[in-house]
């Protein structure tokens, strides 16, 4: 069978696609490559036209996954009418955030799934935790040294996915609400904090 151009590259990205959002939902190790292609219509013999590996699959879902978040805190800066970290903040801590744990965060869905991966899934996360560090870096009170600026990021970075880890783990709906809203307290004055 005959393809039009470009339709091994849109299939690899729709793997990549759902792979993001199976993994984020399920966990890695849950989704099998079978299943996952299985979900997609296509047969697991040819996923190895697109990939070598699980782990490379896996590389490729956490870098589109990282992308999602930072654009997502990219877009709150520049919509919010209050803008700046504040603006970021709200975003991540949300609690459409929290429920859309397919779409949401990868660092507050896989941490530490990836934290027992081997080291090339690590690399691929360290990527995107660093570019997310320099858009938080980015928004935080200019009198910061750049040496303070990236260590106050991390703390906020920290802050945040902790508290959505945390409101996402809990059975009751109203310690959740409450994690959420401590949680963007403690960033927000965590951020506006001067050494």
């Amino acid at each position: 069978m005959r393809y039009d151009k470009g339709h091994k590259e849109a299939t690899r990205k729709r793997i990549i696609e759902t792979a993001a959002s199976r993994f984020r939902e399920e966990g890695i190790a849950a989704v099998g490559v079978a299943n996952l292609m299985s979900d997609i219509g296509l047969t697991q013999g040819g996923f190895y036209n697109h990939f070598e590996s699980k782990d490379d699959l896996v590389r490729e879902a956490i870098a589109l996954a990282w992308q999602g978040t930072y654009e997502r805190l990219r877009k709150a800066l520049e919509r919010s009418k209050h803008g700046g970290i504040e603006a970021l903040i709200d975003s991540y801590l949300s609690a459409a955030h929290r429920n859309e744990v397919a779409e949401g965060c990868v660092a507050a869905a896989l941490s530490a799934e990836i934290a027992r991966g081997p080291v090339s899934l690590r690399e691929a996360f360290s990527h995107g935790a660093e570019q997310t560090t320099e858009l938080i870096a980015g928004v935080l009170p200019g009198k910061l040294t750049p040496k303070q600026r990236r260590g106050m990021a991390m703390a906020v970075m920290s802050t945040l996915v902790g508290t959505l880890v945390m409101a996402r783990a809990v059975n009751d709906q109203a310690m959740s609400d409450e994690l959420l809203r401590h949680g963007r307290r403690a960033a927000l004055a965590l951020a506006e904090s001067a050494p």
